[in-house]
């Protein structure tokens, strides 16, 4: 065992610096990122601060497992660059200490992320998703606070559409008012119109009291019995018409949180494993199920013959000879009806089983998930360590983009092995470990070059070698004719 030595403590000082702030970065970045995807869902609906803040708290934390691993990447790569930068890591390896001795107390630091990103994901995780996502699906089911614009219809009222022509600066009286009435069923049969008219919320934000003057009505009938006679309409003039519209639908309200229990994203390890269990035994009593149902079916299959029956040589039956034309027809109908049966049965137990393997591959896939993101602490550390080695340069510069490619490599080879995982063509444990078996051999490489401080990919080798495959085509080459 290493003991920590003073060049430790001074190392990890000057990479939590860069990790907490990175941390914060890619945190308030993906936030944005948030934000502008459900932007329109946020806008123009009346909610209250309080909503927004605890939807960007439980979505923030959601994104915590993806984060970590970013920062302690970037955070790496700086914190080598800068000490290669300015020979701190070339006197260090002069002394006799080598890379993997001084990455020592990042390896800790890494480990110790890794146990917390996994108990956060595998705790804070699925309560934060289970909050977050029903509060956003609330949200985005919330209809459009009242918000009455001049020539615009406004339909977030059930059943009318308000329409005003032009209001004054009070904000209550208003000009060229069309109501249309659609509560009948029958389309826009109830038609108001009125000159003037004066509109108010109540106090309790409850309700909208409409008072109209100098109008006129114009409604249909509904038909009657003799088609000849068409619809009837009614036209009335009114000097003043009250409606009092509830505005109840247009409050916020929130869904039971139990209803988004079962996803498989709002569940911790121990319950997608009970989850699966419980797939497995459905699958087995759907198989006995199906077999009970087919059984039937083959009502000519014998189970249990007696002994001296089956001694007996079974003549073969001439069903063509032994059954008239009307008998053939009534048993060639009653085996298609059967088979008809058999097959509806057969394709509805086939569809109940790809859902059912769909979501035990889901849950298996969400718990592979769990364990690969919390490693990728340590792999993201192996990967940038040797980098910001390699490259010695530290600062927010040319590390930033260096770390973005190789974050983006590794978030891509994530997602295919996850999308292969979701169609099986690859088991959920290769599927969310793609990435990882791809890219720690690499870190592994970069780490045993940088330790010997060799360089990782010798130009001059591979232009001989570049050069001397185009001589040896140069000189397979045919010669020219001779004229």
């Amino acid at each position: 065992m290493f003991r920590l030595k003073k060049f430790d403590f001074l190392l990890l000082r000057n990479f939590i610096g860069p990790f907490l702030l990175v941390f914060l970065v890619v945190m308030f970045t993906m936030i944005m990122q948030f934000l502008w995807k459900y932007v329109d869902d946020l806008v123009g609906k009346g909610l209250s601060w309080m909503v927004i803040v605890q939807l960007l708290f439980y979505m923030s934390a959601t994104l915590v497992p993806m984060a970590i691993p970013i920062a302690i990447l970037l955070a790496s790569i700086m914190t080598l660059g800068s000490l290669g930068e300015y020979y701190e890591l070339t006197a260090m390896k002069s002394s006799g200490t080598g890379l993997p001795r001084i990455l020592y107390s990042l390896l800790l630091f890494a480990t110790f992320m890794m146990v917390l990103s996994f108990l956060f994901s595998n705790y804070v995780f699925p309560v934060a998703n289970l909050k977050g996502y029903s509060l956003l699906f609330d949200v985005r089911e919330q209809k459009p606070a009242l918000n009455i614009k001049e020539g615009m219809f406004y339909n977030g009222i059930q059943g009318y559409s308000i329409r005003v022509g032009k209001k004054d600066n009070d904000g209550q009286t208003i000009h060229q008012v069309y109501v249309y009435d659609n509560t009948s069923g029958r389309g826009d049969d109830n038609v108001l119109y009125a000159d003037r008219g004066t509109m108010r919320m109540s106090d309790d934000k409850q309700y909208l009291q409409v008072e109209l003057f100098d109008g006129r009505q114009y409604q249909e009938m509904a038909p009657t019995a003799d088609k000849s006679k068409g619809f009837e309409q009614t036209r009335l003039r009114f000097k003043q018409w009250k409606k009092t519209f509830d505005l109840s639908d247009l409050k916020f309200s929130r869904t039971k949180e139990d209803l988004f229990r079962e996803n498989f994203q709002m569940k911790n390890i121990a319950q997608l494993k009970a989850s699966i269990d419980t797939f497995h035994q459905e699958l087995k009593r759907d198989e006995k199920d199906l077999f009970r149902n087919l059984r039937p079916t083959y009502c000519f299959t014998r189970i249990h013959l007696d002994s001296l029956f089956e001694k007996r040589r079974l003549q073969p039956l001439s069903f063509e000879s032994d059954q008239g034309p009307a008998d053939r027809f009534a048993i060639y109908d009653k085996a298609l009806m059967q088979a008809r049966n058999a097959k509806q049965f057969v394709g509805f137990d086939v569809q109940n089983y790809a859902i059912r393997q769909d979501n035990i591959v889901k849950h298996e896939i969400e718990i592979q998930r769990k364990y690969a993101y919390a490693f990728a602490c340590i792999m993201l550390l192996l990967i940038g360590a040797p980098l910001g080695a390699i490259i010695r340069k530290g600062g927010i510069g040319w590390p930033i983009v260096v770390a973005i490619f190789f974050f983006a490599l590794y978030y891509i080879l994530t997602i295919i092995g996850e999308k292969l995982a979701a169609k099986q063509i690859l088991s959920p444990l290769a599927g969310m470990w793609f990435s990882t078996l791809i890219l720690m051999p690499f870190g592994l490489f970069l780490l045993y070059k940088s330790s010997r401080d060799q360089l990782v990919f010798n130009t001059d080798r591979i232009y001989s070698l570049v050069l001397r495959i185009a001589r040896r085509f140069r000189s397979r080459k045919p010669a020219p004719p001779v004229i």
